[in-house]
């Protein structure tokens, strides 16, 4: 087991650029998610190769290799504050106007979702967690298996996903025939827990959640899973991989999403005084140390 070790990670999130949400966003709609080829925008290359990099080599031999490395939870031990805390070496690259260590983002998101349901304690603990997985880039884990939108292996790849045309373009799965069809190896109306989703941070934060038996409710969990899952929440793929009870994941997802992106700004949250109040979250529904 790892104790806490000191260096900075520069990350590159492309799921974290500029999504369409004019309600919480300062910028004109058009200008978010814009995934178009330029040669000469070092930003937008960037995040090119990072998804040409995840679309070629995320395989369902590929996740499940990771899911064997990392589901062992045996990697490192913290609570929830040192390992936000240890979000603060985290520089995420993905936001040219705005440069602001990840736990800020995580208490700018957890408190717009105060303010908008101070009744749900759960889901204020939720935002302020979402993106804890992402310690696995402090561990060796390269970036286009941490960060980006998540899509499920297993069966064709969605139709909205980035990228989509040119991206996937040498990875085996896309010539195995228990792989490229539109069910591949999964039975109609599964429902999207039973996916074999990609490899990231969403999926390993909720499997270190459901591994530390946390308190929080499922649906809690399944935001987590599933917030980086674009097309299916957002672009209406795998609709037919759904079951009936996903809508009512789908529906809180989109109200997260609300707060997870669109609420970086210059206005930083007084850290050590929202403290108290998620300490007390934190020990209500994911106390002590964790095994991650």
């Amino acid at each position: 087991m790892r104790i806490l070790e000191e260096h900075q990670v520069h990350l590159l999130d492309p799921s974290e650029l500029m999504r369409p949400e004019p309600t919480f966003a300062d910028k004109n709609p058009s200008k978010f998610r814009d995934y178009s080829v330029d040669t000469e925008d070092p930003l937008k290359e960037r995040v090119r190769r990072t998804y040409r990099q995840m679309h070629l080599n995320q395989t369902v031999d590929f996740v499940n290799g990771r899911r064997a490395r990392w589901l062992k939870f045996n990697t490192i031990k913290m609570t929830v504050r040192q390992a936000l805390e240890k979000l603060n070496d985290l520089v995420d690259e993905s936001d040219p106007d705005l440069d602001l260590p990840n736990i800020i983002h995580a208490f700018q998101a957890a408190e717009r979702a105060r303010a908008e349901f101070p009744q749900h304690d759960w889901l204020h603990l939720t935002a302020l967690i979402h993106d804890l997985g992402k310690i696995m880039a402090f561990y060796d884990e390269p970036q286009w298996a941490v960060v980006g939108d998540t899509f499920a292996v297993g069966c064709r790849w969605g139709d909205s996903i980035v990228y989509r045309d040119e991206s996937f373009e040498g990875n085996p799965d896309g010539e195995n025939p228990k792989y490229n069809t539109e069910y591949g190896m999964y039975k109609p109306n599964c429902g999207v827990d039973n996916l074999l989703m990609s490899w990231g941070h969403d999926e390993y934060m909720y499997s270190v959640l459901k591994h530390n038996k946390t308190k929080l409710p499922d649906v809690a969990c399944n935001i987590i899973r599933f917030h980086s899952f674009y097309p299916w929440h957002n672009g209406g793929d795998y609709k037919h991989l759904e079951a009936p009870k996903d809508e009512e994941t789908k529906k809180w997802v989109l109200i997260f999403n609300r707060y997870d992106l669109y609420t970086k700004s210059e206005v930083v949250p007084d850290i050590d005084a929202l403290w108290p109040y998620y300490q007390t979250l934190i020990d209500k529904y994911l106390p002590g140390v964790l095994e991650f």
